[in-house]
């Protein structure tokens, strides 16, 4: 039998999510992100109700991505998650994606030239982000453009990243319907970002959401819940440096900052650059705000959630 690994994050749950699984083939396992996004941000609902609504839908095994991988940069989210479906079993990978190109052959090259891409990106200039290196290197090796409103294409070159040299098959499906961050309502399939907008607007989730029910009783947060208990740990801590992934320079910009500004928002304008993305603001002060800490990744993997299916899976590891 396939069994096919989907990594996702379900912010929240909708039927573009239920199409993806729809289209896959055999045992359905998903690596999800916790309660924090890959973004730097939190998620809208707790892990556990996302997790049954995409049991409800499709999915047999539902597991957590560790903190440390879900709230990463792209290459770091995709490895990190790749490690933890291997170990599941998968022999195939599924996922959306907007532009479907043949991914296999990707992951090809970089299992013949990865360390010569890996070098490529080391010798740009540091004046360039972290996302624009990554960028430069799939244009001079694979002859890639981006327009940079494609994260889930992005993703998608993380995970040809990751399988390389395993015996996985990547399975890309055509995104539908409204992208990433669209807010657009006339569409087939509404993104997580419109549904998180129109989130009191019961007519838009049950159009555009399965398990509405679920999603409508539980409690719903923003960032901006979280922001008076981030500007605290800010100002509280002597040496924000000694959070993971804060260095000098990015420390004063906070510290500065946080003194000025009344919401997340205004912080991560404030404080982004050229070398230093929103996204990466966003994950650097989600560290602060959990006090994140370099640490090894949990050994052991959590499960959030199984069918009977996915119960006989985990008993045959």
């Amino acid at each position: 039998m396939t069994i096919t690994g989907i990594i996702a994050e379900f912010n929240p749950f909708h039927n573009g999510h239920k199409y993806l699984l729809e289209q896959t083939k055999g045992l359905k396992i998903v690596a999800m992100s916790g309660n924090f996004m890959q973004r730097g941000e939190p998620a809208i609902v707790d892990k556990w109700t996302r997790a049954q609504m995409a049991l409800e839908n499709g999915a047999d095994l539902v597991v957590e991505l560790p903190f440390l991988v879900s709230v990463q940069a792209a290459d770091f989210f995709g490895q990190g998650a790749v490690d933890i479906l291997a170990r599941l079993g998968i022999d195939s990978l599924a996922f959306g994606t907007e532009e479907v190109l043949d991914y296999q052959k990707i992951a090809d090259l970089y299992a013949e030239q990865g360390r010569e891409m890996e070098n490529f990106v080391e010798n740009l200039p540091d004046s360039l982000s972290y996302p624009q290196k990554t960028q430069a290197m799939w244009k001079e090796f694979a002859g890639l453009d981006f327009s940079g409103h494609t994260p889930n294409h992005v993703l998608a070159l993380a995970y040809a990243k990751a399988v390389a040299g395993r015996n996985i098959k990547l399975y890309p499906i055509q995104r539908q319907g409204a992208g990433y961050h669209s807010v657009d309502q006339d569409v087939d399939f509404a993104s997580a970002t419109a549904l998180r907008q129109h989130q009191r607007d019961k007519d838009f989730l049950e159009r555009f959401m399965p398990s509405v029910a679920l999603f409508e009783q539980t409690s719903k947060v923003s960032w901006e819940d979280y922001f008076p208990l981030l500007r605290y740990q800010i100002l509280s801590n002597p040496d924000i440096t000694t959070i993971y992934q804060v260095n000098q320079e990015m420390a004063v910009r906070i510290k500065e900052t946080i003194k000025t500004v009344q919401s997340v928002e205004d912080l991560v304008e404030a404080v982004a650059t050229k070398r230093y993305t929103k996204a990466r603001v966003r994950r650097i002060l989600t560290y602060i705000l959990v006090q994140a800490r370099e640490s090894d990744l949990p050994e052991g993997i959590h499960v959030l959630g199984f069918t009977e299916k996915g119960r006989q899976h985990l008993k045959s590891l």
